[in-house]
C-alpha cells in the first residue's frame, strides 16, 4: 500500500461508525467486527483475516483519544487541500504552482515526511509508514536509608548508592554491534506494536516481541547487552530528606530515578525512612515526648522545673501542688516542624520518683508522713466503688 493509498483510509467506514460517534459506540462496533472476522472465529479465511487487521487498525488510530483528534485534525487539512490538491491516487496534481512540490519537483518528496511534522514524528498508529521510537520516561528506583532522630527533626542530606537499569554503554541502548546499521523489523513492520487475540473475540495491541517496541533491529546484536539495549549502572545521589520526616515514611525524589529512553525524563526515585530512636525524646505525630522525673516533695508541695528541648534552651514548667505521676504538661511550638513552617509541641509528663534506699534523714521524714496521714486511706472509695457494682 502507497502513502498516498494509506492517508486516504476512512478508519470510521471501516468501523461502520459515523466521524461523530462517541467513545462508547466505537469500541461497540470495534467489538462486534472483531468478533465476527476474528481468525479463531473462521480457521482459513484469509479475507476474514485481512478484515480483522484492518479493523484492529482502525480501533487502534480512533479508539484512542489523542490519535483520532490528530487523525479527525489530518483528515480535515486533506479535505480543505491544506496540503496543495489532496492526495488521492499518488498525487495526481501535484502541488498548487506546479511540479507537484515548491521546488517543481517531486524527486525524494515522501509523505511521512508531513506525517512527522505534523505529528511530532511519533506518528498516530501508523501514520507515515514507520515511527521514530517515542520518547520513554526511566523507570522508578526504590531505596531505603537510616538517619538519626534530630535529623529527621531538622531535615538531612545524604547520599545514596544506586544501582539501576541504563542504557548500554556500548551500543548506547540501540541493541545493535557499533558499526550495523538498523534495519525495519519484519515482525510489526516498524510500529512497536503487533495485533495479539486474547480470546472471546477480542485482540490487543502488545509490544513486539522482536524488536521490543524499537521498531528497528540490527543483524548484529550488541557484544555487551546482548541485543537488549540495557545495562547496570551504579551512581552515587545526594537526597534532601525534608524537616518533620516520620519513621518510615516514603520520600519521592522527582527526576533521581533511572535515566528515560530517547530524550525522556529520568523517573523518580522512593526513599523509606527509618529513623533511629533518640535516648530522651519520642515522636507523636508533629509532637515530640518526654517523660520527666520529678520528685515526691516536688510533686505533692509544687515546684519550678527544668525541661530540655531537641535542639535548644530548656524551658522551665510550674508544678502545682498535688500533681500525680503520669500527667502531662504542653510546650507550645517545641516539637517536630510541619509542612506550613510551624512546629507541633512538646508533651512533658511527669513521672513522681519513689527513693529505693533513703538515707536515715530521708527514712525518718518520710515515716513521720505516714503518720500525719495515717486516717486517709486513698483505696477507701475504690473498694466502696467496687462493693457498690
Amino acid at each position: 500500500m502507497s502513502n498516498a493509498e494509506w492517508a486516504n483510509k476512512d478508519f470510521y467506514k471501516v468501523l461502520g461508525v459515523d466521524k461523530s460517534a462517541d467513545a462508547s459506540a466505537i469500541k461497540k462496533a470495534y467489538r462486534k467486527l472483531a468478533k465476527e472476522n476474528h481468525p479463531d472465529s473462521k480457521p482459513g479465511d484469509k479475507a476474514a483475516e485481512a478484515r480483522f487487521k484492518e479493523i484492529a487498525e482502525a480501533y487502534d488510530v480512533v479508539g484512542d483519544a489523542e490519535k483520532r483528534k490528530e487523525y479527525d485534525e489530518f483528515r480535515s487539512m486533506v479535505a480543505s487541500g491544506g496540503f496543495g490538491g489532496g492526495f488521492g491516487g499518488g498525487f495526481p496534481g501535484g502541488f498548487p504552482g506546479g511540479g507537484g512540490h515548491p521546488t517543481g519537483s517531486t524527486e525524494g518528496f515522501d509523505i511521512s515526511d508531513l506525517f512527522g511534522g505534523l505529528f511530532g514524528g511519533g506518528g498516530g498508529g501508523g501514520f507515515g509508514g514507520r515511527r521514530q521510537p517515542r520518547p520513554a520516561k526511566g523507570a522508578d528506583l526504590e531505596s531505603e536509608a537510616t538517619i538519626d532522630f534530630v535529623e529527621a527533626i531538622e531535615g538531612t542530606t545524604i547520599g545514596l548508592r544506586l544501582s539501576s537499569d541504563a542504557p548500554c554503554p556500548t551500543c548506547r541502548g540501540t541493541g545493535g554491534k557499533p558499526g550495523t546499521k538498523p534495519h525495519v523489523c519484519p515482525v510489526c513492520d516498524g510500529a512497536g506494536m503487533v495485533v495479539n487475540s486474547v480470546g472471546g473475540g477480542f485482540s490487543m495491541n502488545e509490544t513486539c516481541p522482536r524488536c521490543h517496541g524499537q521498531q528497528l533491529i540490527y543483524d548484529e546484536v550488541c557484544p555487551t547487552c546482548h541485543g537488549s539495549g540495557r545495562g547496570q549502572s551504579s551512581r552515587t545521589v545526594q537526597a534532601r530528606i525534608p524537616a518533620g520526616v516520620k519513621d518510615g515514611q516514603r520520600i519521592r525524589l522527582k527526576g533521581k530515578g533511572a535515566a528515560g529512553e530517547n530524550g525522556g525524563p529520568a523517573g523518580d526515585l522512593f526513599v523509606v525512612v527509618h529513623v533511629r530512636p533518640h535516648p530522651v525524646f519520642g515522636r507523636k505525630g508533629d509532637a515530640l515526648t518526654v517523660d520527666v522525673p520529678v520528685r515526691f516533695d516536688e510533686a505533692a508541695l509544687g515546684a519550678e522545673i527544668k525541661v530540655p528541648t531537641l535542639g535548644g534552651p530548656a524551658v522551665t514548667l510550674r508544678l502545682a501542688p498535688g500533681t500525680p505521676t503520669g500527667r502531662t504538661m504542653r510546650v507550645r511550638g517545641k516539637g517536630a516542624p510541619r509542612k506550613d513552617g510551624t512546629k507541633g509541641d512538646l508533651l512533658v509528663t511527669v513521672v513522681v520518683q519513689v527513693p529505693k534506699t533513703p538515707d536515715a534523714d530521708a527514712r525518718a521524714a518520710i515515716e513521720a508522713y505516714r503518720e500525719a496521714v495515717a486516717t486517709d486511706d486513698p483505696r477507701a472509695e475504690l473498694f466502696g466503688k467496687a462493693a457498690a457494682t
